[in-house]
């Protein structure tokens, strides 16, 4: 059936949220904070792992890897798992899992037992975030989208900065058992208010047999892809290190597009591209993935090598981009009612040109100069990342949301993977032999180039995504509501 014309358009009507959906967002909130916190927060722990481990930091450095590829390894199963149970139990099980992990990794005496608690930790934490975005997304309808998008995306951008800070300061004054055990009070009061509030699941959805088949191929290709580009920081993009399960990983996940569009019940439903403005959208999200999160690990790593600053005042100097993200998460929901897809236009935009101060950073660069930078640079990202994911679900069938979802957050963790991998070898090779400040500052500046040009590169898309919007909007029947959402072509609707 053919697609209907106006899903793009920007909705305007009751715009404000139900109580119901501020309810929903609070809980949500609470578990996504969890999740993207211990994404980070344990970096600056690895050190003292190793003197209290007597373990070696190669052994250490899969206490952060095996949470990573745990998530990755799970994400594409959730859409199944909350038809399978509902999104709600799905929520409610993914954080009690994420909570009793956190207890274990601070209880445990050697390396071995602290990865294993990781990984499970990683399921639990990579299931929780899609599953609380179904339920928003749902509870919120078509009129709250952008509101409750808005609202969760802020600990998206907030936590990279403030992790480091809270993890140094735990360390240094509690232990790093605590970076762990922090979780348990956290998290047994989001479990509280999530029993409380969480509305319950719709009846009648159908979640079919497992395409189990299809879960090997993507969870396995999922995890290839992010150990390949994870390892690219220490061996190079050129390295059998990376290159093996890089290629093996992208062999996997396409078998898997392949083998999804052919079957009746696939895991994840790939007809979704159908859809112009939702692959646009995905697209979108791939690629400011790569030019934001993977430009957000750069300016650590200049305060510390370059600046000699420590992991506590890493984090505060770090600050300024991240409240000037969660100041423009605020203004893009209401910005993106009225203008939809321009919003992210615009803050591709203000990216490009925030980008140019980090191009000619210098040892003697002012902290003042480059937090302001980081304003600016915070505002395009908070204007860009989650009005395109909006613009994604406004995209589709409310029905799709639980295929939807996870594809999107595959999309926007390894855009951010590749941007990482790509920048910290452009950095060592930049890096490799110079002491100098002045020399290693240089080196930070040509590696933003690189950054200004995944900027640049990510405007394209979101030119594309504004013009499907206008021209679905265009072909809007008159008189039709203005609420519904594309429907893939070629499916009933």
């Amino acid at each position: 059936m053919k697609a209907s014309k106006n899903a793009s358009a920007p909705v305007v009507e009751n715009p404000g949220l139900t109580p119901e959906t501020k309810r929903v967002v609070v809980v949500v909130l609470v578990g996504a904070v969890l999740a993207f916190l211990d994404a980070t927060i344990v970096n600056v722990a690895l050190k003292s792992l190793t003197t209290e481990l007597d373990a070696s930091l190669d052994a250490v450095q899969w206490v952060v890897t095996a949470y990573l590829l745990a998530q990755a390894a799970v994400l594409p199963v959730t859409g199944w798992a909350a038809r399978r149970v509902g999104a709600r139990r799905l929520y409610i099980a993914s954080l009690l899992l994420f909570t009793l992990a956190s207890i274990v990794c601070g209880l445990v005496d050697n390396v071995g037992a602290l990865i294993a608690a990781r990984a499970v930790q990683g399921i639990g934490g990579g299931m929780m975030i899609p599953a609380g975005q179904m339920i928003l997304v749902r509870t919120a309808g078509q009129a709250g989208l952008a509101r409750v998008m808005g609202a969760v995306g802020i600990p998206m951008v907030l936590t990279p900065v403030v992790g480091p800070t809270i993890g140094g300061l735990l360390v240094d004054h509690a232990g790093w058992q605590w970076i762990f055990l922090i979780n348990a009070p956290l998290g047994a009061v989001g479990l509280f208010l999530a029993a409380r509030l969480l509305p319950p699941d719709p009846a009648g959805e159908e979640a079919g047999p497992l395409d189990l088949p299809g879960l090997l191929l993507v969870g396995l290709g999922m995890v290839g892809i992010t150990y390949g580009l994870s390892e690219a920081g220490s061996a190079g993009l050129t390295s059998a290190k990376v290159l093996v399960p890089l290629l093996v990983g992208l062999a996997l996940t396409g078998g898997f597009v392949l083998r999804s569009l052919r079957v009746p019940h696939p895991l994840l439903d790939m007809r979704l591209y159908r859809s112009q403005l939702f692959s646009s959208a995905s697209f979108v999200t791939f690629v400011f993935g790569a030019a934001t999160y993977g430009g957000m690990i750069l300016m650590p790593l200049f305060y510390q090598v370059v600046k000699h600053e420590d992991a506590s005042h890493t984090g505060l100097l770090l600050a300024p981009q991240g409240l000037g993200a969660a100041v423009a998460m605020g203004m893009s929901s209401r910005l993106f009612e009225k203008i939809g897809s321009v919003t992210c236009v615009i803050g591709a935009a203000v990216s490009v040109v925030a980008t140019l101060p980090f191009v000619l950073i210098s040892d003697g660069t002012s902290y003042w100069l480059l937090g302001v930078a980081m304003v600016v640079r915070g505002l395009g990202i908070g204007l860009s990342v989650m009005p395109a994911m909006t613009a994604a679900f406004r995209a589709i069938d409310p029905a799709k949301i639980n295929d939807a979802t996870p594809q999107l957050n595959v999309m926007q963790r390894i855009g951010g993977s590749v941007g990482t991998a790509v920048f910290v070898v452009v950095l060592q090779q930049h890096l490799s032999g110079e002491t100098q400040p002045a020399a290693q500052a240089s080196a930070f500046g040509d590696t933003f180039w690189w950054v200004f040009g995944a900027a640049v590169l990510a405007v394209l898309p979101t030119l594309l995504m504004a013009a499907v919007e206008r021209r679905h909007r265009q072909d809007q029947p008159p008189g039709e509501p203005s609420s519904r959402a594309l429907v893939d072509e070629g499916e009933p609707a």
